[in-house]
């Protein structure tokens, strides 16, 4: 019972956890974000300590948001009767009239019926939390980290995990983030007119960077985080089913992280080693994911828009609807990017069109195309583009310039899974495998 308690709360508080700071932030304003969050860990070690004694509640969820609600009342009331002398050094001054009346009203309301009375507030709570993460105020390189730590429930060691920071560092980030939002100046509420488009771009670009971090990680002893796709794909989902977000940058996000994630079983094998596309098994894709991503494309098609993420989308199409590698379109796959280039021209996407082109035309078009991206200064610090010429040339036979290049990719940064496969590609590229390689 102890042990399937704890692994229930831990559950809920990844479920819930976001669903409750959001719920209370809204009732409390932006300035108690702090203490939202605060209430919300504090439902969590109630569970931890009553649970395993006293039993799983019959409505875990809801015994959760009374704890929180309840913990909140508790600070509020604590600090209504403190004077300004006995508080603590930067903590917020007096109770603000109505606080404990409005969380006693949906402490009222909401009662044991915490998924029949909230089901119509938790999508429009979450979402103008996201809005709110991603205010003006808030600092651009703080806003995905704020959005994994208040909507999804990420502790701090794992965001910097998954970023591969310190600890420290992304607290820092936190703290200042939230010292932006408790200044006074954002409110919980939905944007409007031209700033709802512009916070809903950064919305989008935060949920992008969180889910390209878990896709493929630059860093660490893994290739996927499939917790930060997951949530990333569930934040962008409700964005897409909502009415006052979704539409056709919306739905194409949400098309490529489907299709883009559906691949996500094919892409190391049992031991942790990277497979690349030409090697996945297709039985293992996610077809319902899949079909799910096509729809989302096919809603995105609607409008003439054409984002950044139609773009990824339809690449991430292309390659979802080949029967086997070598059935894929790799025409249309060009196509895409020059699409992408027409946007704004980018040395990684020539990096990955040189990658088509060679698949298209053979290695030693492709080549030609890396050849004139030699010397770019981004491309130089980045481990794929001598990677990606390193194995061209290598299935071209030039074994020892491949040889070179696997090297220097080894000396940037990169995942373990793709060290180890670098690793592969330059044993390979010995005299001895070589000579083998030329006699099959």
């Amino acid at each position: 019972m102890t042990h399937g308690a704890h692994e229930l709360v831990e559950h809920l508080f990844r479920t819930e956890s976001g669903r409750m700071t959001a719920a209370l932030v809204r009732i409390l304003g932006a300035r108690r974000i702090e203490l939202a969050e605060e209430a919300v860990q504090e439902a969590l070690v109630r569970a931890l300590r009553a649970w395993p004694l006293a039993g799983v509640p019959r409505n875990p969820s809801a015994w959760l948001v009374a704890s929180a609600r309840n913990a909140a009342l508790d600070q509020l009331r604590r600090e209504r009767s403190q004077s300004p002398a006995d508080r603590e050094p930067g903590e917020l001054g007096e109770v603000a009239d109505g606080e404990l009346d409005q969380l006693a009203a949906w402490t009222a309301r909401a009662g044991q019926s915490y998924e029949l009375v909230l089901d119509d507030e938790i999508a429009d709570d979450t979402l103008q939390m996201m809005f709110l993460c991603c205010h003006p105020d808030v600092p651009p390189d703080a806003r995905a980290t704020l959005i994994l730590k208040t909507v999804g429930g990420f502790h701090v060691s794992e965001i910097a995990r998954a970023y591969l920071a310190n600890e420290g560092a992304i607290a820092q980030r936190l703290v200042r983030a939230k010292q932006r939002l408790a200044s006074g100046g954002p409110s919980f509420e939905w944007p409007s007119g031209r700033e709802l488009v512009e916070r809903l771009d950064a919305v989008l670009e935060a949920l992008y960077l969180a889910f390209n971090e878990g896709y493929a990680a630059l860093r660490g002893e893994e290739l996927l985080r499939a917790d930060l796709m997951r949530e990333a794909l569930r934040l962008a989902s409700l964005l897409a089913a909502h009415p006052a977000t979704r539409g056709p940058k919306v739905d194409a996000l949400t098309a490529l992280m489907c299709l883009q994630a559906s691949r996500s079983r094919a892409r190391v094998d049992d031991r942790g080693n990277v497979l690349l596309l030409e090697d996945q098994d297709r039985a293992l894709w996610d077809q319902a994911l899949i079909a799910r991503g096509f729809r989302h494309l096919e809603r995105a098609m609607v409008a003439h828009e054409l984002s950044e993420y139609h773009v990824e989308a339809g690449l991430a199409a292309c390659h979802a609807a080949a029967p086997s590698f070598a059935e894929t379109r790799w025409e249309r796959i060009v196509f895409f990017y020059d699409a992408a280039l027409e946007r704004a021209d980018s040395p990684l996407v020539r990096l990955n069109r040189a990658v088509a082109i060679a698949m298209r035309d053979g290695v030693w078009a492709g080549l030609a195309e890396l050849d004139a991206l030699d010397g770019d200064p981004q491309l130089a610090r980045f481990y794929l583009f001598f990677a990606v010429r390193g194995e061209l040339l290598r299935r071209a036979g030039r074994f020892e310039r491949a040889a070179a290049d696997f090297e220097r990719a080894l000396e940037l940064p990169c995942s373990a899974p793709e060290r180890e496969l670098t690793q592969r590609r330059r044993a390979a590229c010995r005299p001895s495998a070589a000579s083998r390689a030329e006699s099959i």
